[in-house]
């Protein structure tokens, strides 16, 4: 039966190496994902410490329903202080890591701490009887792909990995964190935003292993209520529309049409490209090349994850998204889904946010370093990212320090990380989210794709889905499943055995919320609206559209409002 009294949290000291296991706060039992990573940073990390240094804190927590039958319910959210934006900072990914950690009844990771000798390549083998940190000198410097394949030679099928690439390792602002897939144990599912690979490169540690072995999935306290609730969500997921039944890439017509699609560094929101960018051509390319869709993880229903394949029939990428289609391709003006899908797996090779990395390279392409399109031109920086060059350092770094390098103007970022496809200028209820959101610039935290709501719903809107999207990443759920309020307090309830309040999970969403700014005061960020000059000043669209909300907008979303019903059934979104 679930129950923290099980429940253990592992403590990682990297200064010295050694592995404490302690129990699970029973007040915190509600708390998994972004929201105990939230709870955890800060009681114990000091909001003004180096992020690159050995006070930040670096947390591996799944969400609440993880290992458990619930459906699609298994991501991992990774926290730290981020190099990026010197804030709190969550990103989560699918693969099996998560469900794997739950089923061993492990709530979170924590690691703390930095190795004395930093050429020392470190380890963190986790299995059901604890932790410990091991040296491996044999994984130093090797690629995403490579090191998974390394490490099979040592671990069972059945393990599960959390790594990151040379990126990492290097400490570089735009590094990932990589989590393998279910299938083939890829590390193609990316904890992408914010630098987090950096913080975990900076203390030493190069992958975690978890052996899971044939522990069982995880079980509620009211199986009954339980099942009745995975019958009815699977049903209903399964009978409605499947907006994602192939995945992301899907999209890319409806945001050009919304002005969304962003060409040449942001300077227009559509492309001439979009047709050759469009994610059915990736579709298309299953009948003669292989590959498919897939579900990334143990459990999941969507099954939004693509494999794409090259010309020959071999695999190239999984999860080739709209998001990378948009930064890699469109933004940097690079017309061919193939092109992108190379650059896709040289980023997850390398370990990097292909959001971040597609923003910098846009912006070297826009200071005149490197003709728009040059698609061979941005696969050789990918791999002076890897060899540490001084370009490459730039573009690692991502886009903030790639604006420094070049001297360039035109940097669209909000508080040190690039913005994500979902552009502000047509989306101003999005906007809203990046310019008072915890995390920035990153569409997952808060979007709202309305171009044409009404300005007195912007407020509430981005207010709503920041709470929803905060427990929902809290809960282990894939907001691709759209999970509202309503449904993750129904399945707390009967995981728990104990009723749920529509008033208990609203406060815990704002909760959430409070922690993160919270941290963020304290690291030294303010409320001012912190969209860059480029995004006020540049006009995209027929309609000219710049940022132009008012200041009094973005701090009214602060101040919460009474609890709407949409609240409660406002879908997930990200």
């Amino acid at each position: 039966m679930a129950g923290p009294s099980d429940d253990r949290l592992i403590r990682v000291d990297m200064t010295n190496q050694t592995v404490e296991v302690v129990p699970f706060p029973d007040e915190w039992k509600l708390l998994g994902g972004r929201g105990l990573s939230a709870k955890i940073l800060l009681a114990e990390c000091d909001p003004g410490c180096d992020p690159l240094g050995p006070d930040n804190v670096l947390v591996m927590a799944p969400g609440v329903l993880a290992g458990t039958a619930a459906p699609t319910s298994g991501r991992i959210s990774i926290g730290a202080k981020s190099p990026l934006t010197n804030g709190i900072k969550e990103a989560n990914a699918g693969g099996n890591p998560g469900q794997d950690l739950m089923k061993l009844g492990y709530r979170a990771i924590v690691v703390t701490g930095k190795p004395q000798d930093p050429s020392v390549t470190y380890g963190l083998d986790v299995t059901a009887e604890g932790a410990t940190v091991i040296e491996n000198p044999g994984a130093k410097g090797l690629w995403n792909y490579a090191l998974i394949d390394y490490l099979a030679q040592s671990y069972s099928e059945k393990a599960s990995f959390i790594s990151i690439g040379p990126a990492g390792e290097m400490q570089m602002k735009g590094a990932s964190v990589a989590c393998t897939d279910q299938e083939a144990r890829r590390p193609a599912r990316h904890a992408a935003r914010g630098g987090l690979g950096a913080v975990m490169g900076s203390k030493g540690l190069k992958y975690v292993s978890i052996e899971a072995g044939g522990a069982r999935v995880r079980q509620p306290a009211d199986r009954k209520a339980f099942a009745a609730l995975n019958k009815t969500y699977t049903k209903g997921y399964l009978e409605g529309p499947q907006m994602f039944k192939y995945g992301t890439s899907s999209v890319t017509g409806v945001a050009n049409m919304l002005n969304t699609f962003p060409y040449k560094n942001r300077t227009e929101g559509q492309s001439p490209d979009v047709e050759t960018l469009d994610g059915k051509n990736i579709v298309a390319s299953f009948e003669t090349r292989g590959g498919g869709m897939h579900n990334c993880l143990t459990g999941c229903i969507v099954q939004c994850s693509n494999i794409v394949h090259d010309e020959d029939g071999n695999y190239k990428t999984s999860a080739l998204e709209f998001e990378t289609l948009t930064l890699l391709g469109a933004n940097c003006a690079i017309a061919s889904w193939d092109d992108v899908a190379d650059l896709d797996r040289l980023c997850d090779e390398v370990g990097l946010d292909t959001i971040e990395t597609g923003a910098a390279i846009a912006i070297y392409m826009d200071a005149g370093k490197m003709e728009y399109g040059d698609a061979e031109g941005a696969k050789k920086l990918l791999q002076e990212i890897a060899d540490g060059s001084e370009v490459g350092k730039a573009i690692g770094n991502g886009a903030d320090a790639t604006g420094a390098y070049t001297k360039h103007h035109r940097v669209p970022t909000v508080r040190g990380q690039a913005l994500p496809a979902w552009d502000p200028r047509p989306l101003k209820a999005t906007g809203l989210s990046y310019a008072s959101g915890p995390m920035g610039g990153d569409h997952t935290a808060g979007l709202i794709v309305n171009p044409g709501l009404p300005q007195e719903e912007w407020v509430r809107k981005s207010q709503e889905i920041q709470m929803v999207n905060a427990v929902c990443d809290s809960s282990g759920f894939c907001q691709f499943v759209q999970p509202s309020l309503d449904d993750i307090r129904q399945f707390y309830a009967a995981l728990y055995g104990e009723e749920i309040s529509r008033e208990q999970i609203a406060d815990q969403a704002w909760q959430i919320l409070v922690d993160e700014w919270e941290f963020n005061e304290r690291a030294g960020w303010t409320k001012d609206d912190p969209m860059p000059d480029c995004i006020r000043e540049d006009p995209i669209g027929p309609a000219k559209l710049v940022w132009d909300v008012p200041q009094d907008l973005v701090d009214q979303v602060y101040n919460r409002l009474d609890a709407s019903e949409e609240l409660f059934t406002t879908k997930a979104a990200g």
